[in-house]
């Protein structure tokens, strides 16, 4: 068994501290401060994020619906699903992630696969 006090682990702003990598999942812990905000985005896995600490404003992109809350508020997004969280106070995350690394997602692709997604974003960027 391992354990973690997600309210006394030493996380710094933008710098999230992995708590657990296995071939199942993923576990993150991560420091927003006040204001800012993880810009939209998307994860290749299921997402789960729980408020620990703090204040957060969640909005789905793709509806603009929106939620606010703060500790215990736990928001679940599916594979791809595109949002932003901005933090309303310090706001203190956990971020779980499965299955670990999702469909598409970098670190699951092969040598061969990757060197594709390099010439093909060089591409793009030529365009």
């Amino acid at each position: 068994m391992r354990t973690w006090d997600l309210t006394s682990i030493d996380v710094q702003p933008h710098l999230p501290l992995i708590l657990s990598t296995s071939d199942d999942a993923r576990a993150i812990v991560l420091h927003l401060p006040a204001g800012e905000q993880l810009q939209e985005h998307e994860v290749h896995e299921r997402a789960w994020v729980v408020v620990v600490e703090g204040e957060v404003e969640v909005t789905a992109v793709g509806t603009g619906a929106r939620v606010a809350g703060g500790p215990g508020l736990t928001l679940e997004f599916d594979p791809g699903e595109r949002h932003e969280v901005t933090a309303q106070a310090d706001a203190r995350l956990l971020l779980l992630l499965t299955p670990w690394p999702g469909t598409g997602h970098p670190g699951a692709l092969t040598l061969e696969e990757k060197a594709d997604a390099r010439e093909n974003a060089a591409e793009h960027a030529r365009r």
